[in-house]
């Protein structure tokens, strides 16, 4: 079950009557500029709808009312001056998210402009007076300008609609923790009462003899599909034995995760103890599928982490869950890591797959996915429970580092990614933990670090960017 889904834009083009009472054939001038507007988002991977272009009240009321359902995000685009009063009734009543497009059909408007490219290229003031208005209204919104000429104009727009996407994933998120919460671990520790006041998100939580029960309903069938596929997608350096036992618990969970429709998802690994049962093996290997999926995970029952991360991964895809685990001062970088969970698809290569001892005696090696992950830019995220209830969204741009040739062989059997903050390791430290960031964070690979921030906006979250 891929949970991923496409993000949906439904752009509405704001126009003035008195132009059509002047002279009615103008407007069909800007066909192609919106064709070209869609276009540029699709580039991107976004669904694009586009509604008749509106120049009043009940116009606006009725594009509005036809996206409702259809759409994620509403893209405005302003085709000429358009008076603000005409549509923000509309655009208030509606729940979509807002971003407005400030763009024009020509970039070059300098001495040399002809005196007839006035008509169409004169939005700017129209986007001034409703972007006003939203403001005083209390309606949220989001902005790109620019011209399609430069190529982030489109890039950045898809990305705050992917933002806005990810608000409603997070939004009414229904969660699975496996095992009760890592007893005294107390920066993600929120109450299941205020994750649902405050964001809807409710938490179910199973014991191990729940998946126990699920391993036992595993078919041989969907065992052997999964390992020819492992075979195809890793580099299988495992024993059968070992695969197919991952597999077996893997599956019996990825069972328990369909069947309640959950889209987070929390294992405590002191939950497995020992080898006498169906789910005699800590399931990172599915963890780490799952959130290629689409679904979010946290690591020893954070179920706040978990949350996140599913959300921005239905909508940005190359996410995974990750903690800082070192500081290398000398080289100004941070070393990300954990016991065994990766999404696959922040690697930068064919996946390894290996068995890694586990820490309690006796339970047998886990199967685990690792390798080096994609170099470039990124964003590390982290949702910080603050005071009185509060919640802080703290996003810092970041470089994920390339491998060196000079890797200890050792660190092949890790879960690694280094990443270079914009700020000195040091100062950065210091202003992540002044911002009361938790030890469970997501990573998500591409310049997003903006849309991210929109992300916490629109949820209601203090935001704080450091670099």
């Amino acid at each position: 079950m891929n949970l991923k889904k496409e993000t949906r834009v439904g752009i509405l083009p704001l126009y003035l009557k008195l132009y059509d009472d002047l002279d009615g054939g103008r407007r069909s001038g800007f066909d192609g500029f919106i064709d070209r507007v869609a276009a540029g988002l699709k580039t991107h991977g976004i669904s694009v709808t586009a509604a008749p272009v509106c120049r009043i009240a009940p116009e606006f009321n009725a594009a509005i009312a036809a996206m409702e359902g259809k759409v994620d995000v509403i893209i405005t685009i302003h085709l000429a001056y358009s008076p603000s009063l005409e549509v923000i009734d509309a655009l208030c009543k509606t729940t979509l998210p807002i971003i407005i497009l400030d763009t024009t059909m020509e970039a070059d408007f300098g001495l040399s402009v002809r005196a007839k490219h006035i008509m169409t290229n004169h939005g700017v003031h129209g986007v001034m007076d409703l972007a006003c208005m939203l403001r005083r209204r209390g309606r949220h919104f989001e902005i790109v300008a620019g011209h399609d000429s430069d190529p982030r104009l489109y890039e950045r727009a898809a990305a705050l609609a992917r933002a806005a996407f990810a608000v409603g994933q997070f939004r009414n998120s229904k969660a699975l923790r496996v095992g009760p919460a890592f007893d005294g671990m107390g920066d993600f520790c929120v109450s299941e009462n205020l994750l649902a006041e405050r964001f809807g998100i409710t938490v179910q939580e199973l014991s191990i003899d729940a998946l126990d029960a699920a391993v036992t309903k595993v078919r041989e069938d969907l065992i052997n599909a999964e390992l020819a596929a492992d075979n195809a997608l890793f580099t299988c350096d495992i024993s059968e034995e070992d695969h197919l036992r991952s597999i077996r618990v893997g599956l019996g969970l990825r069972r328990l995760v369909a069947d309640g429709g959950f889209g987070a998802l929390s294992v405590n690994f002191q939950a497995f103890d020992g080898t006498d049962r169906p789910a005699a093996t800590m399931p990172f290997m599915e963890l780490s599928k799952g959130m290629a999926r689409g679904v979010g995970y946290g690591g020893e029952g954070d179920i706040l982490t978990a949350a996140l991360v599913g959300a921005l991964a239905r909508s940005f895809e190359r996410v995974t869950f990750t903690e800082i685990f070192c500081a290398d001062w000398a080289g100004d970088s941070l070393f990300l890591s954990h016991m065994g969970e990766i999404s696959p698809s922040v690697l930068k290569d064919k996946p390894r797959l290996f068995a890694k001892p586990f820490f309690v005696p006796g339970v047998p090696p886990p199967a685990v996915i690792t390798g080096a992950a994609r170099p470039g830019p990124a964003a590390f995220v982290n949702l910080a429970p603050g005071p009185d209830n509060s919640f802080t969204l703290i996003v810092a741009p970041v470089e994920v580092l390339p491998e060196s040739d000079s890797i200890d062989p050792a660190m092949f059997n890790t879960v690694r990614i280094w990443i270079k903050p914009r700020l000195p390791v040091a100062p950065f430290l210091e202003e992540y933990s002044r911002n009361g960031g938790t030890h469970h964070s997501a990573l998500v690979l591409g310049d997003v670090a903006e849309a991210i921030a929109a992300f916490g906006r629109q949820t209601g979250l203090d935001v704080v960017t450091i670099g």
